[in-house]
């Protein structure tokens, strides 16, 4: 404001509001509460160009503000009320903090007279969130609330990006302040010195096999296609962490395959076998390394580069050669300048890649439904924006093998292997991109945890296409059970709802598969409808993974025992 113009007073609440504007918010996820009514109120006053969508359940709103932050790299912005509503967040700002996704999480407190007496659903937050966020805190005053809004953007972008969690008491949402002059945050991000780019360079010339693993939070599209040319560039092969796949585009040469859970073991082999690999943006954390069994502990048996956005992560678990402290935008930059050599891994490229493709070929299945051809098929069907979503559970083993993502921010699964996440991130997803198509997948277990968010879809009429993998029971678990105590069946069996009768009663278009040949008149019929649609795949219990049967497991199991 001008120098000369008086301060206007304006609520805690108001001030909250207008903040989030300014730093660019124009969406908001959450279940109201009346411990946050004053900020709804505020929120009334900028309905035009601030949108807050109602949600059914809070660990919906909160992964549905995870999908927000994915796909836009702003935080997602979550609200909640409190005791409960934070509770049920919870499960989203965990997934947050695991995938690395810039969110801010603000629940509604009780007054500030009250506090430590256990109060009606009084929780604290620092205490409750505090290993599940970058920074946890409490509003108490309305004229700090500008400058904590701020801080919060800056910590949840910044670095290894995060969730940020702020409590609101109910009287410091009513207290005036005088409106302060803003300006928008920044991100902040290292970047990759001249020097390690020079040894990085030096390390490629010296190397045979190289391999690269790219993954985490952080990253844009300018980045990703600069990564791309140098992978070009230097002909290299790249295989991509945990759910992380997007990071480029799985129709290229270079392109390699996912590190993760049921790895291809020609990948695998190519891993421990290669003279340099370069970890970049990747924690290397449990699943990317077949549970820190892929890579030596300390110093792995090859060459290794490690490159993330938080210092605090390089050589936690894995001494390097080089370590860099870069943000992924940054390091990609510095890294398609780099003066390209004359690889000498040509044929191993290829072969990594000639690998993957073999990886690629549909598999045979008890059953009449098979999996691997209907995501075969999809890969020619859906058009290359559309964004894939799935929760957590063998069904997304189908999904991560044979589907081809095609480039930044086409997959939206969590790296926590939280269920539920596959229904509110796709809602989530349509809302903040409406004009891309959205799929998703989920289990039967998987979705009933979030399912009511279907009610959120047809609100809003998002047009998103539900795919609900059904085989009447919580697959992975009865899968690990079939391997440790085999035959010996508790705890993973369910007794399901008609989905597609379910989704109709949302108001929803709804279909039922249970043979391959089914499948496409059903997708397109779904993707026709003038609503959201759900397809319920049935599939034989038997058809627990791409790689083995139910059965298959069991034997081997009780085969182990004998011998």
């Amino acid at each position: 404001m001008p120098p000369s113009a008086k301060p206007r007073q304006r609520t805690g609440a108001q001030l909250l509001v207008d903040a989030l504007r300014v730093h660019g918010a124009d969406t908001a996820f959450g279940v109201p509460g009346e411990s946050y009514l004053a900020v709804l109120d505020a929120m009334h006053d900028v309905q035009d160009d601030f949108k807050f969508i109602i949600c059914r359940q809070e660990g919906g709103a909160a992964n549905m503000a995870d999908a927000y932050g994915k796909l836009t790299g702003q935080p997602g912005i979550c609200f909640v009320t409190r005791g409960p509503g934070a509770s049920n967040a919870a499960v989203g700002i965990h997934t947050a903090f695991q995938d690395s996704t810039p969110l801010i999480l603000f629940i509604g407190q009780v007054d500030s007279e009250v506090v430590e007496r256990e109060a009606f659903q009084e929780v604290d937050y620092r205490r409750m969130y505090g290993q599940m966020a970058k920074w946890v805190a409490s509003i108490d005053r309305a004229d700090r609330v500008q400058e904590m809004i701020s801080h919060a953007f800056h910590i949840a972008t910044s670095g290894r990006p995060g969730p940020v969690v702020l409590a609101l008491p109910e009287d410091m949402q009513t207290q005036t302040a005088n409106e302060l002059d803003l300006a928008c945050y920044q991100r902040i991000a290292a970047n990759p010195g001249e020097a390690d780019m020079h040894k990085l360079r030096d390390m490629l010339s010296k190397a045979r096999k190289p391999m690269v693993i790219l993954g985490g939070g952080g990253w844009n599209k300018k980045g990703c296609d600069d990564f791309l040319a140098f992978a070009k560039a230097f002909n290299l092969p790249v295989a991509c962490s945990y759910r992380a796949q997007d990071m480029i585009d799985n129709r290229d040469s270079h392109y390699v395959g996912d590190v993760a859970v049921g790895l291809n073991p020609a990948l695998a082999a190519r891993i421990q076998g290669c003279d340099l690999l370069i970890a970049i943006g990747s924690r290397l954390g449990e699943w990317t390394t077949v549970n820190y069994t892929l890579i030596d502990i300390p110093r792995p048996k090859q060459k290794f580069v490690h490159i993330y956005s938080g210092a605090e992560e390089l050589g936690r678990v894995y001494q390097a050669d080089l370590l860099m402290n870069s943000g992924m935008p940054e390091f990609a930059a510095a890294a398609r300048k780099l003066p390209p050599l004359k690889p000498a891994w040509d044929e191993w490229t290829q072969g990594a890649r000639a690998d993957y493709e073999a990886w690629q070929k549909p598999v045979k299945v008890p059953g009449k439904v098979n999996m691997s051809e209907i995501v075969g098929w999809l890969n020619k069907r859906l058009p290359p924006e559309t964004i894939v979503t799935n929760g957590a559970g063998n069904f997304s083993l189908w999904v991560h093998r044979f589907y081809r993502y095609p480039g930044f921010r086409t997959q939206l699964a969590p790296t926590s292997g939280a269920m539920g996440y596959g229904v509110p991130s796709a809602v989530g997803a349509k809302i903040t991109q409406p004009k891309r198509p959205v799929v998703s997948f989920s289990g039967d277990g998987d979705f009933l945890m979030n399912g009511q968010e279907l009610a959120t879809a047809m609100q809003y009429n998002a047009k998103v296409i539900f795919i609900v993998v059904n085989n009447g029971m919580y697959g992975t678990i009865r899968m690990h059970q079939e391997r440790h105590y085999p035959t010996r069946i508790s705890g993973t069996m369910l007794k399901n709802p008609d989905f597609a009768a379910l989704a109709r009663a949302y108001g929803l278009h709804g279909e039922i598969v249970e043979s391959t040949k089914d499948f496409e008149a059903a997708f397109d019929r779904a993707w026709s409808a003038k609503t959201a649609a759900l397809i319920e795949i049935r599939i034989d219990p038997e058809a627990i993974s791409p790689r083995a049967s139910l059965s298959a497991i069991r034997e081997e199991a009780l085969k182990a025992r004998k011998s």
